[in-house]
């Protein structure tokens, strides 16, 4: 009970900061974490040493010293971004003279729940200060050593600037701390777990706050009968490729029959990174002989609708652009699809029935992430309806009251 109190007592404080406070705390984080890279990297060593390599977390787990600058750079560039508090949504001056402001502001206290990615730690701190919530943080037991790391830098700061360093709280590793904050009803006011589906799935049906679903993704690329070769070439990799522990990384690539042909110049590039292939019986006769025997298997129905978080992926043939919507609406998670193709007719059909927080267009879903949309950083990636979808940065960490002002009237 103790840290709900104190969390809870932080985050009135929070709303006493002008922008400029805000800010000049986090670009001292910035430049603190920058100072501090050696640090940071022996603590995190101590957590990848007790974690095999083979682990899909493991390159989630790791940082290095330029995954740390691109995490500094992040910070830098939430506190250059406009202040999402205290801005007028809407205004306006009732018949009986009320005048009606509706604002934004803060949730209050965030709960974040999230497994071997100490990086989460940095953006969930700066994207809740700025928007004026405390955050409580449950990482996973895997990236202990440096998530203490990291939130003893962070209070460091915080005090440095005579701020209630308890507006952000890292709970103990167990499970038993999980069901605390899933249950601290009255002290936090929204919870997002990060992670995989297993975790967000506990998340959603055991906890009594609120909670908005992040993260899990079955990601699909739709190679259309009028797609672009050498544009299919480098999304598919790219998207499959550039890092597979990622919620954004292919999971399977959906191709119309009619350009089985080219599926080998499609893959040729993933055979050579070692991408193992699951390919559905058509597929697999394309493939079969031209991919590297050792990477090439074929598909059952536990292929689709699967995260790999791994070196692998799923082929899946369609006749019709109607089947490859069937499929995707099947087995996607509604996190992030892509389509590759050159006809209008197509592509908007596509984005009209596509139901997912990001679809793409001749473009790799490795770009579903807040810092390259232009957000600073983010919190996670709805995969709900509800308040917020997609990547959520700063405009996605507030909500909104309405402050009415009158002259005594009364209500008859």
């Amino acid at each position: 009970m103790a840290w709900k109190k104190l969390v809870l007592a932080a985050s009135r404080k929070l709303n006493l900061l002008s922008t400029e406070e805000k800010n000049n705390v986090l670009l001292a984080l910035a430049k603190r974490t920058r100072e501090n890279i050696d640090f940071l990297l022996t603590e995190n060593a101590k957590d990848l040493a007790a974690m095999d390599a083979s682990n899909p977390l493991y390159d989630r787990l790791q940082l290095t010293a330029s995954r740390i600058e691109a995490i500094a750079s992040d910070i830098e560039n939430v506190a250059s971004l406009p202040d999402p508090l205290d801005r007028t949504l809407e205004e306006r001056t009732l018949p009986n003279g009320l005048q009606l402001c509706k604002k934004s502001v803060p949730f209050g206290v965030i709960g974040i729940i999230y497994e071997a990615r100490p990086n989460v730690s940095f953006d969930v701190f700066s994207l809740c200060f700025k928007t004026g919530n405390a955050c409580v943080l449950k990482g996973g037991t895997d990236a202990y050593n440096s998530n203490v790391a990291i939130v003893n830098l962070i209070k460091e700061v915080l005090t440095e600037f005579n701020i209630d360093s308890n507006c952000v709280y890292l709970l103990p590793a167990g499970r038993e701390a999980t069901a605390e904050l899933m249950n601290a009803v009255g002290y936090v006011d929204l919870i997002i777990p990060r992670g995989g589906s297993g975790l967000i799935k506990y998340v959603r049906d055991n906890a009594r706050v609120p909670v908005i679903e992040t993260g899990a993704g079955v990601v699909h690329a739709y190679f259309d009968e009028f797609g672009d070769l050498e544009k299919g070439k480098a999304i598919v990799t790219n998207a499959k490729t550039r890092r597979v522990s990622v919620c954004n990384a292919l999971d399977c690539l959906v191709i119309h029959e009619k350009r089985l042909p080219d599926l080998m110049a499609l893959c040729d590039e993933m055979g050579q990174k070692g991408v193992v292939v699951e390919a559905d019986a058509k597929a697999f006769t394309f493939l079969d002989g031209k991919y590297p025997a050792a990477l090439l298997t074929k598909a059952n129905e536990e292929s689709f609708g699967k995260e790999y978080m791994a070196m692998r992926m799923a082929i899946k043939t369609v006749a019709t652009l109607d089947e490859a919507l069937e499929h995707i609406a099947t087995y996607s998670s509604k996190h992030s699809e892509c389509m590759i193709s050159e006809d209008a007719a197509s592509i908007l059909r596509f984005q009209r029935e596509t139901d997912a927080a990001c679809v793409y267009i001749n473009a790799p879903t490795s770009f579903t992430d807040g810092a390259q949309f232009g957000m600073g950083a983010e919190i996670g990636i709805s995969t709900q309806k509800l308040h917020a979808r997609g990547p959520m940065a700063l405009p996605e960490l507030t909500t909104y009251k309405w402050l009415i002002v009158g002259n005594g009237q009364t209500r008859p």
